[in-house]
């Protein structure tokens, strides 16, 4: 796609890869932002792509914004490259696969702000994770005020934005930060296996569990349920769910010993 932000596709597993690399520190700048924008709509209509990974180069997931930009902005270019940022991480966020971020070393800054906009946060053990723009006279302004207390709370947030102090993986991973904290080694065939399972599910229900989900934060619980039971009656109808349902039960007895085999497999292989 870009020079600085590539996009790969396995059609046979339905696992699309957006891996940032910008050497050295994976700083992101107005042409990644405006390149990852173009992916997201690439992928929001693409039916062969069922799960989207992010990741970054071979030292940092991203170490936040360029900001050797910022000199030359005036007020209205300002506003301008907050509202492209912005805009392309609700494209990120909108998209109707599920996606997983990757983290390795740093997730800085805007770098943050990208891995918060996504459904799943894996994290090498040694990585590390902050918003640290108070220190340059600023704020984030890719969302990081708005989307870190939706997953931290606001006191949590409130330490994370004003301290300026990077989170270590253990810590994240207890704040809820992100999902899970692991070994550098283990981290990429977690998320490959994570994202190719989850790609191999019937994609419409994938697709509305995602949307109900989150819909969640910002509907009163009972218009959660009637949303949730408004969605489920459409899955019953739709042409991926009842395939999946009518093998389910023509394998009678069977079924029940291949959900347990595959229990433990994916069990030995997430430790749960």
């Amino acid at each position: 796609m870009g020079e600085n932000i590539h996009l790969e596709k396995n059609v046979a597993d339905g696992v699309a890869v957006i891996r940032l690399d910008r050497p050295k520190v994976n700083a992101l700048g107005s042409d990644m932002m405006r390149d990852l924008h173009a992916i997201c709509d690439e992928l929001a209509v693409d039916d062969t792509t069922r799960a989207v990974v992010v990741t970054g180069g071979r030292k940092n997931f991203a170490a936040g914004a360029d900001i050797s930009e910022f000199p030359s902005f005036t007020a209205e270019t300002a506003q301008q490259f907050s509202n492209m940022f912005n805009d392309s991480l609700l494209a990120l966020e909108n998209l109707p696969q599920v996606t997983i971020s990757a983290i390795n070393g740093f997730a800085l800054g805007g770098g943050l702000e990208v891995a918060v906009a996504t459904d799943f946060r894996m994290i090498a053990e040694d990585g590390r994770m902050g918003v640290p723009e108070i220190q340059l006279g600023l704020i984030p302004g890719g969302g990081g005020t708005q989307r870190i207390p939706r997953l931290i709370g606001i006191g949590r947030a409130m330490e994370v934005v004003l301290g300026a102090d990077d989170v270590d993986a253990e810590t994240a991973e207890r704040w809820g930060f992100l999902n899970r904290a692991m070994s550098g080694d283990s981290l990429s065939a977690y998320v490959d296996a994570l994202a190719t399972r989850i790609a191999s599910f019937p994609p419409a229900a994938v697709r509305e569990a995602k949307r109900a989900v989150n819909a969640s934060v910002e509907r009163s619980l009972d218009e959660g349920l009637k949303y949730e039971s408004y969605l489920f009656q459409v899955l019953l109808r739709d042409v991926d769910a009842q395939p999946s349902m009518r093998r389910y039960l023509d394998a009678g007895g069977q079924t029940r010993d291949v959900e347990l085999r595959i229990g433990s497999v994916m069990g030995e292989l997430f430790d749960t």
